[in-house]
């Protein structure tokens, strides 16, 4: 186990409903409501939407990664990533509530800023890299390599929506810095588990 600088990245809540609107109440009264059926889910404003509207494909791809991040939480890491992780995914479930409810923008400069020293912070223990990494080494590398690709589609799911809907840019610059931490946490994970890094051999001849 190598020496490691440690991550400190406090959580952000989850944003809360506003007195007068709901907050006393319980959140979900009902889990089936046969409301979807016929092939449309309701955004918070009340709008009803196809379920591949563009804007539900971001926001299923963004509940994708965050099942990811789940699954990666839960392979006994680090305190520090821990932390990390789910600081997190509390801001995809902002980032979420922005998707849903647009008029609300949710993700900000500091929200940036923390991925962006996240990443300055792991980054600091890595040696330059020589080769393409692969995914894989240990089995938390390579999760951590999964949320990186699942989080460079809902980029592009992002972008999607972008190009028939005015959007914030702050969910989609969090999502272009997320996709670089992961990339470093994959290669943090190997370093702190022992494992070597995966690396490409280039074109492979005969």
């Amino acid at each position: 186990m190598t020496e490691s600088r440690q991550v400190d990245v406090a959580p952000s809540s989850p944003t809360l409903p506003p007195e007068g609107e709901g907050s006393a109440s319980p959140r979900l009264s009902a889990i089936v409501t046969r409301t979807g059926d016929d092939g449309t889910t309701g955004l918070a404003d009340g709008r009803r939407v196809p379920k591949h509207d563009p804007r539900i494909e971001a926001l299923g791809t963004v509940d994708e990664l965050n099942s990811c991040i789940g699954l990666l939480a839960a392979d006994g890491l680090d305190d520090d990533v821990g932390t990390l992780l789910a600081a997190i995914q509390n801001d995809l479930f902002d980032l979420g509530g922005e998707l849903a409810l647009p008029e609300r923008p949710q993700i900000g400069a500091e929200h940036l800023a923390r991925i962006e020293a996240a990443v300055a912070a792991l980054n600091a223990d890595l040696p330059p890299l020589a080769e393409f990494v692969l995914p894989g080494g240990s089995r938390a590398a390579a999760l951590a390599h999964v949320c990186r690709s699942v989080c460079r589609r809902a980029e592009r799911r992002l972008t999607s929506l972008a190009a028939v809907e005015l959007l914030e840019p702050g969910p989609g610059k969090y999502l272009n810095r997320l996709s670089d931490l992961f990339f470093v946490l994959a290669r943090t994970l190997n370093r702190r588990g022992g494992h070597d890094e995966p690396a490409w051999r280039g074109p492979q001849r005969g």
